[in-house]
């Protein structure tokens, strides 16, 4: 009997334990698949494609890609996270070429990513503050994912306005 009830404590820990995640790795895989068709549609897009905008003053290809990662880093620091030494936040917009976005691009995910995980479930509900607009932490990590869809969006626009077909839609 002894053992019987250390083995049911042992697995309601573990599923205790797994679902703690649940909303971490929830969010995760819906942020990857948004990463995923992103980087698929930015290696679409010729290089000189990256310096095409709609129109003057709205951002090009590039500089929407980098905007998303740049959020990314920002969303972090909202999280309480300092954003790697060797990245500039205010300056990644400057990045060019279609090597160096994606990489930055793919960068930014990595860290995200990576730092959803370490939200602990207790902490969902810590109010922060998103310029003036007050979320807990739960909420701004939903953004993480609310905005990496609009930038999958818009540069779903951007393609199409210059002929560049989406390849998961062949």
């Amino acid at each position: 009997m002894k053992k019987l009830i250390i083995l049911f404590l042992s697995l309601f820990t573990l599923v205790v334990s797994a679902q703690e995640q649940i909303v971490q790795s929830s969010l995760k895989g819906l942020i990857s698949r948004n990463q995923e068709q992103i980087v698929a549609l930015a290696n679409a897009f010729s290089e000189e494609q990256y310096d095409w905008r709609p129109a003057e003053g709205i951002r090009s290809v590039g500089e929407a890609i980098l905007h998303a990662a740049q959020a990314n880093y920002y969303l972090a620091s909202i999280l309480g996270f300092t954003p790697p030494e060797d990245v500039d936040m205010m300056g990644m917009e400057k990045i060019k070429g279609k090597e160096h976005v994606l990489a930055a691009f793919n960068k930014s995910f990595a860290f995200i990513l990576e730092k959803i995980d370490e939200v602990k479930p207790e902490d969902f509900g810590i109010e922060v503050d998103l310029g003036g607009n007050k979320f807990n932490k739960l909420g701004a990590m939903m953004i993480v994912l609310e905005h990496s869809g609009e930038h999958k969006g818009q540069l779903i626009a951007y393609a199409r306005s210059i002929g560049v077909v989406p390849p998961w839609s062949n």
